[in-house]
């Protein structure tokens, strides 16, 4: 059979090239088809980094029996969700209203208009695990089809009706403190104080509520706000979500103690928690233990750890991140290239280093993998000093065999079989990974970093637009024209990051370009924003008009629009864009409280809009290392709500709020902060600028 995807730029499309199905991808000529033949659509939504889409390709769709029954009966449709996330966010509102649960593999099965009749995640061909069978599903929905069409006309029109409730679920309400408070209020109570994070289990990071939640802390100076930040990285960090040797975290954890991982790794998650431990770190009076002990190097290693994996294994050499790395090497895997068993474990090291290196992570005969319980999830279960008194030897003879065991694991596990890495480079993440990288440059001493992170964007500019943004760029380089939302925002994000690193106006000028292209092509009704173009034709439920207003978890296209809003009203002083964001929060204010965590990209647009910002202007003769020390230490400090302006003594200061432009004088370098409408004194010192944005103007201590 001569497949359809075997041109496809998804690596997940073209690695379904061998399997007897007849796939089409998500394209007009498969609805036609199905609508000619009377068909209903199978819908197979899954990623190339997903592990029980591997199972069910391996299972299910490789399976001859039951190619045949889907060749037979079905058009089958294949899609790879972070390709079209526009055709996944729809049809997972779809299925969790039929299920009350989503996720990936998502399997649904369409009337040829390509609405949802029946729907599920995973499907084992035979019945197991309290599931039904792949077969006997696919024999009972054929036949129910045929001979009760009402059932079927009834069954999907009362999910549409459902559907098209979610997406007016928001509602308009008032912009004022309270909503913050009652957010992060919310937030507290579904906090785990025990082992860090929110809810039970499964565990997902959620970066945007802890940065919300640092930015609150900073405000007011309660120490719970920053416990629950602290107590939640440092969980992460020593926990078998983070990967201990090569860097970088895995997607969430299935127990609440942060232990076993999902091992896929994605770009979004690690930017925007780069972003949460960079923060944490240089916040004043930074504690990465809350009265625990803290991960082993502090923040400042983990930092190191998600920047190096991203160089590495994301890092490609002509600018551009790849967007994930699977969490499987073989068919039979789960997450066996990086999990360890004793033996392994013992065949790679020294005695004395096994005796410490199975203390600390947790090395023991019998390890917590279901479906081979003797691999270990490395995890931190024991401290240096811990180990040193058990075994009555010196810390200092402790830290270093565990140092060189952990050199020797990682050497030995780079010689295994690796997890592929999907190298597409989508716009909307490549964006969130340089803006990370730029913001953690100064932070670690790496401009190889902010070198590489702005060659990215330039890549970016280049190839998805060509018109420096005023129409838009495309969702994925070398991939098709598709224009969405999240990817329009988060590279005007990435170039305001890049204009306050360098003080190139080019990068203010692409941001504006594509904020105007935002508000023209994606306005909604109300004053929220689409994640498409209006006016975007498409099939089945694409026709219905869709505003992400929740992180799921990479942020929400309309949060991330919202904090663009923001800073371009700083950096611009054009009242249209904080008219903008006023009527784009105000849209969704009346749900964001109850939303809470789910929306907390939104909920930080909203502490922009309630709170001053911070500007900080650096006024020096370009290339003058006295400023750029001073710009060095503004970026290497933390403040919420912060604005960076790098001046020359005859640039215009046009765009200064009018407090900080009544304070410029003629004397350079110099560096002047004002918060609303206090201003601190003018500095030259770089430690002076540094304990000023730590201080100034806080109640808090």
């Amino acid at each position: 059979m001569a497949s359809r995807l075997a041109t496809a730029q998804s690596a997940y499309l073209r690695s379904a090239v061998h399997q007897p199905v007849d796939w089409y991808p998500w394209c007009p000529e498969a609805f036609e088809a199905a609508q000619r033949a009377g068909r209903p659509i199978l819908l197979d939504i899954g990623a190339a980094w997903c592990h029980w889409c591997h199972v069910m390709d391996r299972e299910s769709y490789e399976d001859p029996r039951i190619a045949d029954q889907l060749n037979r009966d079905w058009i089958c449709i294949k899609v790879d969700r972070d390709e079209r996330p526009d055709v996944d966010a729809r049809y997972q509102r779809a299925v969790q209203a039929l299920t009350g649960q989503g996720g990936w593999p998502l399997t649904a099965f369409l009337t040829p208009e390509g609405q949802v009749f029946y729907g599920g995640t995973y499907f084992p061909p035979d019945g197991k695990y309290g599931r039904p069978g792949f077969s006997s599903v696919l024999r009972e929905l054929i036949r129910i089809y045929r001979e009760e069409p009402g059932r079927v006309a009834g069954q999907a029109a009362r999910l549409r009706q459902v559907f098209e409730g979610q997406a007016r679920e928001a509602r308009a309400g008032p912009l004022e403190a309270k909503l913050l408070d009652d957010a992060v209020e919310l937030m507290a109570r579904m906090f785990d104080f025990r082992n860090g994070g929110f809810g039970t289990q499964p565990k997902f990071p959620h970066p945007a509520a802890l940065d919300l939640l640092l930015a609150r802390w900073f405000d007011t100076g309660q120490p719970w706000l920053r416990e629950m930040v602290d107590r939640t990285l440092t969980a992460m960090a020593r926990g078998g979500i983070h990967d201990h040797l090569g860097g970088g975290f895995h997607r969430y954890a299935t127990d609440a103690r942060w232990v076993v991982p999902h091992f896929e790794k994605m770009s979004y998650d690690n930017s925007e928690l780069l972003r949460a431990y960079l923060h944490a770190a240089l916040a004043p009076g930074s504690s990465s233990g809350a009265g625990s002990p803290g991960p082993p190097g502090g923040y400042r290693a983990v930092i190191e750890g998600i920047a190096g994996w991203a160089m590495e294994v994301l890092a490609l050499p002509e600018g551009g991140y790849a967007a994930s790395q699977d969490a499987d090497a073989g068919p039979d895997d789960d997450g066996d290239y990086f999990t360890w068993t004793a033996e392994e474990a013992r065949g790679v090291l020294s005695d004395e280093e096994f005796a410490v290196v199975s203390r600390h992570y947790d090395v023991q005969e019998t390890g917590e993998m279901h479906h081979d319980p003797r691999k270990n999830v490395l995890w931190i279960a024991q401290d240096v000093s811990e180990i040193a008194a058990a075994l009555s030897w010196p810390a200092w003879r402790v830290a270093a065999l565990l140092e060189s065991g952990r050199q020797k694991l990682r050497a030995a596990r780079a010689q295994r079989a690796a997890p592929a890495v999907d190298r597409t480079v989508y716009t909307g993440w490549n964006a969130m990974m340089a803006s990370a990288l730029i913001e953690a440059a100064p932070y670690l001493s790496r401009p190889d970093l902010e070198r590489h992170a702005l060659q990215t964007l330039e890549r970016l500019f280049r190839e998805g637009s060509g018109d420096e943004g005023a129409s838009g760029v495309r969702h994925a380089l070398g991939g098709p024209d598709l224009r969405l939302l999240e990817d329009q925002v988060q590279l005007a994000l990435a170039a305001l990051e890049a204009h306050e690193a360098t003080g190139d106006p080019r990068w203010r000028r692409r941001a504006e370009a594509l904020g105007e292209y935002v508000w023209a092509a994606f306005a909604a009704q109300g004053g929220g924003l689409n994640d498409r173009p209006g006016g975007a034709s498409g099939e089945g439920f694409l026709e219905q008009p869709w505003q992400p207003i929740e992180d799921a978890p990479a942020p929400s296209g309309n949060g991330a629009a919202a904090l663009l809003a923001a800073r371009l009203a700083e950096h611009t002083g054009e009242p249209r864009w904080r008219e903008r964001l006023e009527r784009l929060l105000g849209a969704f204010a009346g749900s964001l409280a109850g939303l809470s965590l789910h929306a907390a990209t939104l909920l930080k647009a909203a502490d922009w809009y309630l709170h001053p910002a911070t500007h900080v202007a650096i006024i020096g003769e370009p290339g003058d290392p006295a400023a750029d020390a001073l710009l060095a230490a503004a970026r290497s400090s933390y403040r919420p709500r912060t604005v960076m302006h790098r001046l020359g003594p005859q640039d215009s200061a046009r765009a200064l709020p009018g407090p900080l432009k009544a304070m410029l004088e003629g004397k350079t370098p110099r560096a002047y902060v004002c918060a609303g409408e206090a201003c601190a004194a003018p500095t030259a010192d770089p430690s002076e600028l540094a304990a000023t944005l730590a201080r100034f103007g806080r109640s808090a201590p």
